[in-house]
């Protein structure tokens, strides 16, 4: 049985916005079942804090420009038909809960039914102090809030609700998901592993290496029996590359770093761990658009012919 493949759309400077829709289409048309965004609100100059809030760890230069993640995906999701549409991660305390909510329901209802919200909770002191929705200090709280602001705005009307930073008097709130979209957590530490085991639906986790990540699922899965969790949890594997043109030779060679074989090799390692999904992100790499579109060909293909 082979492992579903999604595909990371082209969000980052060297990439046009408008160039979104080709590379969506072709995608689809490659045979990847799901396409996905992320998002980077920022690029702080100078930082003020460290990447991923590690104390003098350099910003990657491809966050400068970073289009926004529920745009890309309307972009895709007006030219496909079948590839579900997720965000991998969108920091959700970013975002005002209701207008997040109701903009999510309006793309699954758009698209058919084809959404994964993947929520994140961030890093970026620069990036909550210009949204401007609550402290970095309530990120924990604020997502909580976004969770049930959503499970509530796309179940029945009449909607209430009542929070820290969200009432809802009894109201009609359409339009409504086709379905119910699920909510997938990336949930790296044990605080937020317990709220992904208590009140999400699914994990995104990060590909770390076969070993580390296999280690990951494994604790997750025996704090969600401890928590007395029943139904399963739905899991979706990101693997963010670093494509070269010809093979990586040297000895430090990190996970999904080399050329379309090394990448290959690497999703071969990670996919017996038993993911439902891997999501492959090849932005890193590629100059343009073509470029992007033929790796993901040729990834994709050589997947495939691995049996995955």
């Amino acid at each position: 049985m082979t492992t579903p493949l999604g595909l990371g759309l082209p969000q980052t400077r060297q990439y046009s916005v408008g160039e979104v829709p080709g590379v969506a289409r072709a995608a689809e048309r490659i045979g990847y079942q799901s396409l996905w965004s992320y998002e980077r609100a920022l690029f702080p100059e100078p930082a003020t804090q460290g990447m991923f809030g590690v104390p003098g760890l350099p910003w990657h230069d491809f966050y400068r420009s970073v289009a926004e993640p529920l745009v890309t995906l309307s972009l895709a999701a007006a030219v496909t038909e079948r590839v579900r549409l997720g965000t991998s991660v969108l920091v959700a305390p970013l975002h005002v809960p209701f207008q997040l909510a109701k903009s999510l329901a309006t793309l699954d209802a758009a698209s058919g039914g084809r959404v994964v919200a993947g929520f994140g909770s961030g890093w970026s002191l620069d990036e909550y102090a210009a949204a401007g929705v609550r402290p970095f200090e309530e990120r924990g709280r604020t997502l909580d809030e976004v969770i049930e602001v959503c499970r509530a705005v796309w179940g029945p009307d009449p909607v209430t609700y009542d929070g820290e930073i969200t009432r809802i008097a009894p109201a009609v709130v359409g339009p409504k998901p086709v379905r119910p979209i699920p909510i997938l957590l990336a949930a790296s530490t044990k605080q937020a592993q317990r709220r992904l085991v208590d009140h999400a639906d699914g994990w995104l986790p990060l590909a770390m290496g076969a070993e580390t990540t296999a280690t990951q699922w494994r604790e997750l899965r025996d704090l969600a029996a401890e928590r007395g969790r029943t139904r399963p949890i739905q899991t979706v594997l990101r693997a963010n590359a670093v494509y070269t043109p010809k093979p990586y030779e040297g000895q430090d060679r990190a996970p999904f770093q080399g050329d379309a074989d090394q990448i290959v090799e690497d999703l071969a390692a990670h996919a017996g761990i038993g993911f439902e999904e891997i999501l492959i992100d090849l932005q890193v790499g590629p100059r343009d658009a073509r470029e992007f579109t033929d790796v993901a060909a040729e990834v994709y293909e050589k997947a495939r012919a691995a049996g995955l």
